[in-house]
């Protein structure tokens, strides 16, 4: 459905009532966004004004278009490695474009339906690279929080903390002390005052005691300059080219598939926190229209931002009217308090993104993968690492391939392919009923029954290749039991083939019973079923056991009259 949630909520009647609810939680997460926006922008190797301007901008269309009825966008955290990998390869001119580029992505996205596909990331993949990030976040900020004094940070993790080694003798008591006072008020705010803001109140107080105690400390107006008033004009990069365009494909695709899932993540959080459903693929296209144009009032790109939805709610939000109202205020701020705002010290900006980090670090989340299965602990840590060491594009990929292949090996340890005699197919049996009939059944001399249980696809096709090493002399009859498989592929129907083939060539026939509806669909659309015959589909055991004595006396007989046994 690609109605927009604001739409929906505003033909079901709005009123003054709701108005003054929505006004009152946008402007909550106003107060909110005001100096995380700027930290974001500052930690992501660009000017603190960048970041306003993505919130008002992509904060308002985000709402105006998801398919959320409370979801608040903006540049968030998750973001920061990306920007600042992009701005220190490319420049401010080729992040604009690949965020342009992005949008676009996004919106084709949804209108190909795939919001459903970006939600099934593997959660230890999004718990890897989220910690990995929080770990990023926190060593951007060591040179701000502790005043180092440093000409220029390198990108590289390792690289960047051995410069900060370097310049350790550097230390500033007085930043330290001020990105220390504003971390513990946000703290101690949190703690026995959660419904106010601690992070516009712990920078506050933190500019405040700066001024007044004359404090040598650098400021956004001293490193930035000046930040304006109100909103840049709306212009298409410089050096926008298909040559360009291609160079940061990669920064594109890896902006959108983060934009898509932390916005599709935070929705989801906001259905659980309301009991309300989102629509998945016009919100991916409201974040491609909200970071195309973010981009074009030289923004940063934007996605759906956890905390400020969760804010959002706790507020009182009624419908996606809030999140317009929130871009608005800010608008409003920027306008009135831009003078005001380059006063704050980086340092308190610093201390705000080390909560922040923290925040998305997720520590309890990581406690429970202790006790998680080995593979789900590989692929985090795997992905974990990259994000850290190399980048989160490759991250995102080693993960997902990793966790595909740790679900293929628990698919292949599920599935077996075990030979069953009468005490066998009795204890298989699934009524008392069945168990003493399956007990009762003979299986003549000649004969071999195996069972396939479980999916049958590609990564368990050896396991049916090994039979026959396990059979000393070739059978007359060889039965399959498949009506514990409830699908197939075409890896399946290849090595079914192949066992076929090889059992003829020994002179054995090969008979299936109790094939599903999915094997059955697959297997007679690739021929199988034609191909063997429909004498070789038996309904059940005894029909087939049945057929295989009357084959061995005699192997021009006809298939006997199907069984009334269901096993």
């Amino acid at each position: 459905m690609f109605v927009p949630k604001s739409i929906s909520a505003l033909q079901e009647g709005y009123r003054l009532s709701t108005l003054r609810q929505d006004a009152l939680a946008g402007l909550t997460v106003a107060i909110v966004a005001l100096p995380l926006a700027m930290a974001i922008a500052i930690a992501s190797g660009t000017t603190p004004d960048k970041g306003l301007y993505t919130a008002i901008v992509a904060g308002f269309l985000i709402s105006a278009l998801g398919g959320s009825r409370h979801q608040i966008g903006g540049p968030t955290a998750a973001f920061v490695i990306v920007v600042y990998g992009v701005i220190e390869k490319h420049g401010f001119d080729g992040l604009v474009i690949a965020t342009l580029m992005a949008g676009a992505m996004l919106i084709v996205f949804g209108a190909l339906r795939l919001g459903n596909l970006i939600k099934f990331i593997p959660y230890p993949v999004v718990t890897g690279f989220t910690a990995g990030i929080a770990l990023t976040i926190l060593s951007t900020q060591i040179k701000d929080f502790f005043g180092l004094d440093m000409a220029k940070v390198p990108a590289d993790f390792i690289a960047k903390w051995s410069a900060y080694a370097e310049a350790a003798p550097s230390f500033d008591a007085a930043s330290t002390a001020i990105a220390l006072f504003t971390l513990v008020v946000i703290v101690l705010v949190r703690r026995f005052k959660p419904s106010w803001p601690g992070m516009l109140i712990g920078v506050v107080a933190a500019t405040l005691i700066v001024h007044l105690a004359n404090l040598p400390v650098e400021t956004i107006e001293g490193r930035f300059g000046a930040i304006p008033n109100h909103l840049p004009t709306p212009e298409l990069p410089q050096g926008l080219s298909w040559a360009r365009m291609y160079d940061l494909l990669p920064s594109a695709i890896t902006i959108a598939l983060l934009a898509g899932i932390e916005s599709l993540l935070s929705c989801v959080i906001a259905d659980g926190m309301t009991g309300r459903r989102h629509r998945s693929n016009i919100e991916l296209i409201g974040q491609g229209v909200a970071n195309m144009a973010s981009a074009l009032f030289a923004g940063l790109p934007a996605t759906g931002a956890l905390a400020r939805t969760a804010t959002n709610i706790k507020a009182g939000a009624q419908t996606p009217v809030s999140g317009m109202l929130h871009a608005v205020f800010l608008l409003l701020f920027m306008w009135l308090l831009a003078p005001l705002a380059g006063l704050v010290p980086l340092a308190a900006l610093a201390g705000v993104l080390v909560i922040v980090a923290w925040n998305m670090s997720e520590i309890e989340r990581l406690r429970h993968f202790v006790r998680a299965p080995r593979g789900d602990q590989l692929v985090l840590a795997v992905t974990f690492l990259l994000t850290v060491l190399i980048d989160i594009t490759v991250a995102l990929e080693v993960g997902i391939v990793l966790a595909a292949l740790v679900f293929i090996r628990r698919m292949v340890e599920t599935t077996d392919v075990t030979p069953v005699g009468g005490a066998d197919l009795a204890r298989r049996a699934e009524t008392e009923a069945g168990a003493k009939a399956l007990a009762a059944l003979h299986v003549p001399k000649g004969v071999e029954v195996f069972e396939i249980s479980g999916p049958f696809f590609f990564g368990i096709t050896a396991k049916l290749a090994d039979i026959l090493d396990q059979i000393e002399a070739p059978p007359k009859v060889f039965i399959l039991r498949m009506g514990n498989v409830p699908l197939i592929d075409a890896s399946g129907v290849d090595a079914l083939i192949g066992f076929i083939e090889k059992n003829k060539l020994r002179g054995t026939k090969v008979l299936l019973t109790r094939v599903q509806p999915q094997p059955l669909r697959i297997m007679t659309e690739m021929g199988l079923t034609a191909w063997i015959g429909k004498d070789a589909l038996m309904p059940n055991l005894s029909t087939a056991l049945e057929y295989a004595k009357t084959l061995i006396e005699n192997e021009t007989a006809t298939p006997p009259a199907t069984s009334s046994a269901s096993f």
